[in-house]
């Protein structure tokens, strides 16, 4: 198995980086997730896992001003606007900017507040029922509010099974294969499966046929020479993954085609019970660097 890409996401919802190289360290890609919009009303972490606030998010990209260095803080970041113009992290006024362009007061932060959590919406997609999606014990344990269309929000906690300080969804970690964005187009052919969709750190090729990385957590492997992962649970998708971002249009087709075709049952205690996967999370046990090309094993 060979690295195909790398990814990181230096502003939490907004388009990243494609890298050639890329270091990691025990919280993951370095300056992955390393800023975040904080909604000030409610002091959730904005994401675009609730379309109807925060879909605005992913017309934004943003990309780091210097290479961030490890145990420094994280360098400004430049943020391309939807209209295509440009502002800094460290300009006086971006709050206004972000806050303006988003219609809600945002700040954009660097450190995760305590208990800090983000929200995410349990679509209503034809042809599929909300338990396909996730347990119905969960969705309902964790529903904080309903959207107007009467569909679940939930809250959870930032980076529940990730070391702190980065604005992760769940884990540090997000793995995913070329062969299963192959199984899904097999699957779905009218639909594309864009590997943007998805948002991982790290594509792997030349593996095995299929959803592969199912069979990966408990494992711990190699990335390049140095860098050992330990994958710890399958990833779930959710809304996210159909809504329009650069060239790709919106498609519930996609997510509904991950739902019919690879349900995971996750026995992590927090977690347990059945998910629609598609991707792998992962643990770093030891960091170092790797570069697109460099073998896994």
């Amino acid at each position: 198995m060979t690295i195909a890409a790398l990814y990181r996401y230096p502003v939490k919802s907004m388009l990243g980086e494609s890298l050639s190289r890329a270091t990691f360290d025990e919280r993951g890609v370095l300056g992955d997730r390393a800023y975040a919009v904080l909604d000030v009303e409610t002091g959730i972490v904005a994401s675009a896992k609730v379309p109807k606030r925060w879909a605005t998010l992913l017309e934004f990209s943003a990309a780091f001003a210097g290479e961030p260095v490890a145990g420094e803080a994280a360098p400004p970041v430049v943020i391309t606007f939807p209209d295509g113009s440009t502002r800094r992290s460290d300009d006086a006024d971006i709050d206004q900017a972000l806050s303006d362009v988003l219609g809600r007061e945002v700040k954009l932060i660097t450190t995760p507040p305590d208990g800090v959590a983000f929200e995410e919406l349990w679509v209503d997609i034809d042809g599929i029922e909300r338990a396909e999606l996730g347990p119905e014990h969960i969705i309902e344990a964790t529903t904080k509010r309903q959207e107007d269309t009467g569909e679940a929000i939930s809250h959870f906690d930032v980076a529940a099974f990730a070391p702190p300080g980065r604005f992760y969804d769940l884990a540090a970690l997000h793995v995913v294969t070329e062969s299963t964005l192959a199984r899904l187009r097999e699957l779905a052919p009218e639909s594309e499966f864009d590997v943007r969709r998805y948002r991982p750190n790290v594509v792997l090729a030349d593996t095995p046929p299929g959803f592969v990385e199912n069979d990966w957590p408990g494992q711990e492997m190699t990335l390049g020479d140095d860098v050992r992962v330990a994958y710890t649970f399958q990833t779930m998708r959710c809304v996210m993954t159909t809504m329009a971002q650069g060239d790709l249009p919106e498609d519930r087709n996609t997510l509904r085609t991950v739902a019919k075709n690879n349900r995971i049952q996750i026995d992590k205690p927090e977690v347990a019970g059945k998910w629609a996967c598609a991707g792998v999370y992962a643990d770093v046990a030891a960091g170092g660097e790797v570069a697109v090309g460099d073998a896994h094993a």
